[in-house]
């Protein structure tokens, strides 16, 4: 597996995959290509249906200016290609000199089918949740955080570090802002309203107004093009920060064990990303807001000093409850109803890891078995519910409206 530093990556929103992957795209053919005198990007799939709600054309044109580039929304289907796939073509004097396919993969990733490949150095040799639990009981490793430090080195505790203070800059910033967030659904800004309301000293109801307005926050900032970390994605971003931020206010962590947790998080995300998908457009939202709420429960696991089982236990248990979740973003927006699935899957993090304390001897189910019970239920969902706003809520709305 790859680094962890492959999970978090800070960048500005609203979409890894629609706006991270293609912008890094861009600047890679920018580079390759002084000598062009203009660009056309050809855009397929979810990238095409949705690029438009999330500034897809936009990212790119900023990119590659100030020469003129046109972007083509196609309609046609690529059999056998990844659902977010882009064609770069280089133009000198109006001809093509150069063109190459690019796939946006999740979590900001880009891959280069045929014979050019982007890979990164292997990081981790163990590829499941069980050879990483045979390993570290081989070596007497307790937790996820000592093996992710064995592999990656201590300095992967200050890009940890800047990856925590990223995200509770965000969520400073999404609770400080209001209006009306852009895109024309007129979504009201709600973090700082669910923040500052009275909870009548219920715990229970305090608990959840403020894990929920910590995961507006950043589902806020992000969809108003703000700066967040993938967490594995921008679109489900809001989880791990909430319930970290939560843990930390009640429990008294430092921002040195948080940053454990977030190793281990990093670790789930990576087993997903690397047996499974973080993509929505490859495997619907349970893809992303499912592997976050799995991100989440493992790392207050490694946080309440639960064990490798309970760890995994948690993190089966968010995934799991999360399976067949579609992606449907209403006209393409990371807003409707993505904002408020962050909360929501927050809170069903707490929940996974509190069931992990207590029921952790009595599962059936691994995590690396919810994994392939993902990706089998992701590539057989309908095109329409994997992030095209083609069914869904995305449908459903439209036809009202009109």
């Amino acid at each position: 597996m790859k680094s962890i530093r492959q999970i978090y990556k800070i960048g500005i929103g609203p979409s890894s995959s629609h706006t991270m992957g293609p912008e890094r795209a861009a600047a890679m053919f920018l580079r390759e290509h002084p000598q062009a005198d203009a660009f056309r990007v050809v855009l397929y799939g979810s990238l095409s249906k949705t690029g438009v709600g999330h500034g897809t054309d936009r990212v790119l044109r900023d990119v590659l200016s100030p020469l003129p580039t046109e972007i083509v929304f196609s309609k046609e289907e690529l059999p056998n290609s990844h659902p977010n796939t882009m064609d770069f073509f280089a133009l000198k004097d109006g001809k093509v000199i150069d063109e190459l396919r690019v796939e946006s993969i999740g979590g900001g990733d880009i891959r280069l089918p045929g014979e050019r490949k982007l890979e990164d150095e292997e990081v981790y040799i163990e590829h499941s949740f069980a050879e990483i639990a045979d390993f570290c009981k081989w070596r007497y490793i307790h937790t996820l955080s000592e093996y992710v430090e064995l592999n990656e080195g201590p300095e992967i505790w200050d890009f940890l570090m800047e990856v925590w203070l990223t995200m509770k800059q965000a969520i400073a910033d999404g609770l400080a802002a209001e209006g009306v967030l852009p895109g024309g659904l007129n979504v009201q800004r709600k973090a700082k309203y669910l923040y500052e309301q009275p909870a009548e000293n219920e715990p229970g109801l305090r608990e959840f107004q403020l894990i929920a307005a910590y995961a507006y926050a950043v589902a806020e900032q992000n969809a108003d093009n703000g700066r967040v970390v993938t967490a594995p994605t921008c679109g489900a971003c809001g989880v791990l920060p909430a319930v970290l931020k939560y843990a930390q206010d009640t429990k008294g962590f430092t921002d040195e064990q948080i940053c454990r947790g977030l190793a281990t998080a990093g670790i789930i995300g990576n087993l997903t990303k690397t047996n499974a998908s973080i993509s929505g457009a490859e495997c619907g939202c349970q893809a992303e807001i499912g592997t976050a709420c799995s991100m989440a429960a493992a790392a207050l696991a490694e946080l309440y000093k639960q064990n490798l089982d309970q760890v995994e236990y948690a993190a089966e248990v968010a995934m799991e409850h999360h399976l067949g979740l579609t992606c449907d973003p209403i006209c393409g927006l990371v807003q409707i109803p993505c904002i408020e699935r962050n909360a929501v899957a927050a809170m069903r993090a707490m929940n996974a890891c509190n069931l992990s304390y207590f029921l952790t001897g009595s599962r059936n189910i691994s995590y690396d078995m919810v994994c392939r019970a993902m990706k089998e239920t992701g590539i057989n969902l309908n095109h329409r519910f994997r992030e095209t706003s083609e069914g869904g809520l995305a449908k459903i709305y439209n036809r009202r409206r009109n």
